[in-house]
């Protein structure tokens, strides 16, 4: 599933008391000078408040404005970040790359069908995500509104593209949700959930699309997979369905094979980047997703809410990889989601609600991180 599919989760909101409390708009130049265009200064970042508790964000920047914009992730040299968005008066996302100051935007999708997850390559100059323009250049039928809230599963394939949009191939072939790709560490192998053996499983596969291995058997869904930094461990979302649980398992797959999923349960598991040693690690209930790694792999940042799980309220929270020592990073009473550090460790990127223009809108943020 598109990893930003949560945002338009049940309108439960809960309420949280937010104060201004923030570094001085000069700090903050300091930290992000903007980008240099033709010689003058073109950043159309702006400077933010974090919200009372949200003590490790430092010179918060906004660097979308409008629209749905999500799953944005660093380059490997911490330049650039790739992200999906539906701006322009789009329905649905085309990828997207722009500078961390949020300059030098371009399109890198074809403008047809519907995007999710893209990735840079180790250079930088290429980079891959999940389209389903092959379907069809129209987006994607939302799903029938009477089965409540589900998310599609649409015939997404993952194709490569240069970074200025040119030379777009196709890296599979399925005809059926596959996406959700992360670029392992040494940049040889890429991570992604596919639905091409009839459930919601994790996979690798070499970078070419070759040697494609499935790591993940156990009936239910597995999805949203990130290598660790040193490329031994995986970070994925998850839930299965217990034997007893017959009527549970019954009713996903009903609902599968009508290429749809009911996200309202997600737990958090780690595993060997071989598929072998799956373990949970969190047991908080509600949606808990979009995990990744802290730079020395330590640590899990990712998105919950299980506070109220059913509330649209998801907050950021870090959790040590044996589910030990939980900590909650942000507190806006809106959405925060998709989070990534920076590869040096000194920034985060997330996806938020906060401070939106329009009921709706969500928009990408940049931090300090300390």
């Amino acid at each position: 599933m598109p990893r930003h599919s949560l945002l338009r989760l049940a309108p439960l909101g809960g309420v949280l008391l937010a104060a201004a409390c923030a570094r001085s708009p000069r700090a903050m130049d300091e930290a992000f000078p903007p980008a240099s265009v033709g010689g003058s200064a073109m950043s159309p970042a702006r400077a933010m408040t974090p919200d009372s508790g949200e003590v490790h964000l430092g010179g918060v920047r906004q660097i979308t404005f409008g629209g749905e914009n999500a799953e944005a992730y660093f380059s490997r040299d911490g330049q650039w970040l790739t992200f999906q968005s539906t701006r322009d008066g789009r329905t649905c996302d085309q990828q997207y790359v722009m500078r961390i100051d949020g300059t030098q935007l371009q399109r890198v999708s074809n403008g047809e069908g519907k995007t999710t997850c893209g990735w840079f390559l180790p250079d930088g100059t290429r980079l891959f995500f999940a389209s389903t323009h092959a379907a069809g250049a129209a987006c994607p039928p939302r799903p029938d509104p009477s089965k409540g809230y589900v998310w599609g599963i649409d015939p997404f394939d993952l194709y490569t593209v240069n970074r200025d949009g040119s030379d777009l191939r196709r890296l599979t072939s399925y005809g059926t949700y596959t996406a959700e790709g992360v670029l392992s560490p040494d940049g040889k192998r890429i991570v992604f959930t596919s639905l091409k053996d009839g459930d919601l499983d994790i996979y690798t596969m070499n970078v070419d699309g070759t040697d494609v291995r499935r790591l993940t058997t156990t009936p239910g869904y597995d999805g949203g997979p990130w290598w660790s930094p040193d490329g031994t461990k995986i970070v994925y979302r998850a839930w299965h369905y217990a034997p007893e649980d017959s009527a549970g398992l019954r009713a996903y797959r009903e609902l599968l094979a009508q290429h749809a999923i009911r996200p309202n349960r997600m737990e958090l598991f780690v595993m060997n980047a071989d598929g072998t040693g799956q373990r949970q690690i969190t047991t908080l209930g509600g949606a808990n997703f979009g995990p990744s790694w802290t730079p020395d792999g330590r640590r899990i940042v990712f998105s919950s809410n299980h506070r109220n799980p059913r509330s649209r309220n998801f907050d950021l929270y870090l959790v040590n990889a044996d589910g030990t020592g939980l900590e909650q990073i942000t507190t806006n009473p809106e959405f925060d989601g998709f989070p990534m550090f920076s590869p040096d460790g000194k920034r985060l990127v997330w996806a938020s609600n906060r401070g939106a223009a329009q009921p709706g809108e969500t928009n990408l943020f940049v931090a300090e991180w300390r």
